[in-house]
């Protein structure tokens, strides 16, 4: 898988992972790394299947599998230990990776995650396969910013977003590996399992997701025995994109306090 490091360069520099959601793009996350490159060694990738990491997916593909790929990229890249930072699909790979490899994670930070299927999520999901299935890109690409955004601020930068929506237009992703993906986000369910993980977790919310109900990460900081929840009332979806001082501010924080 391609992958990227920022920051630090010392092989025992504290090492934070970042996961990305659906799309599955290191270049998530460049809102995040001057904040966090300046005390930790930060890891970004291009998940499987995904921008420059090519891969045909099977069907039957899974939070396991993905989970499988990165902790074998870490094992490549010598590290033993790391802060987790997931969001979405990518907190699900980390409550994969505690479930799998505890010993691998120094902390976990969920960002609008969840630990089963929910029926709201599934029909938002649903209605992406649909778009799919009918080769209705464009209204993909529109409705993802729908669901990523708050309205307010979708109107203050609607010309960013339709500059942005015509790049992702010419380079969408492959549609077979976009619905393995949805696939195995949607099957995801761990909720049985909660109790057991014991990684130092934070649960970041934001009450205006339109995608994720934000009880949901109310219930795993509740079910995980050493989490805690975070909520903000504003960002939508991707706050770590519309809100990124205060979601850095708020991280970089709780991982100081992991390490007093």
């Amino acid at each position: 898988m391609h992958f990227d490091v920022h920051g630090l360069k010392a092989k025992d520099a504290p090492t934070i992972v970042m996961s990305s959601g659906l799309g599955g793009a290191s270049g998530f996350w460049k809102p995040q790394l001057s904040d966090f490159s300046q005390s930790y060694r930060v890891i970004t990738y291009d998940q499987l299947g995904t921008n420059k990491s090519p891969a045909n997916l099977p069907s039957d593909y899974s939070i396991a599998h993905m989970a499988e790929e990165l902790s074998a990229l870490l094992s490549e890249l010598s590290i033993a230990k790391c802060h987790f930072i997931g969001h979405a699909l990518g907190g699900l790979v980390g409550l994969q990776l505690a479930l799998t490899t505890p010993s691998l994670l120094e902390s976990l930070v969920l960002v609008n995650a969840w630990s089963s299927p929910n029926p709201h999520t599934t029909r938002c999901f649903n209605i992406r396969k649909t778009l799919l299935a009918d080769d209705r890109k464009k209204a993909y690409l529109q409705l993802q910013a729908l669901l990523l955004y708050p309205p307010d601020w979708i109107a203050a930068n609607a010309a960013h977003l339709e500059q942005e929506e015509a790049h992702l237009l010419g380079h969408f992703p492959d549609v077979s590996n976009l619905l393995a993906r949805i696939s195995a986000l949607s099957s995801f369910d761990v909720a049985a399992r909660l109790k057991g993980i014991t990684t130092p977790t934070l649960a970041i919310v934001n009450k205006d997701d339109t995608l994720v109900p934000w009880q949901n990460s109310q219930h795993l900081a509740e079910e995980m025995p050493n989490a805690e929840l975070a909520v903000m009332e504003y960002g939508g979806h991707a706050s770590s994109i519309t809100i990124p001082r205060t979601f850095n501010n708020l991280i970089l924080g709780y991982l100081t306090r992991q390490t007093q």
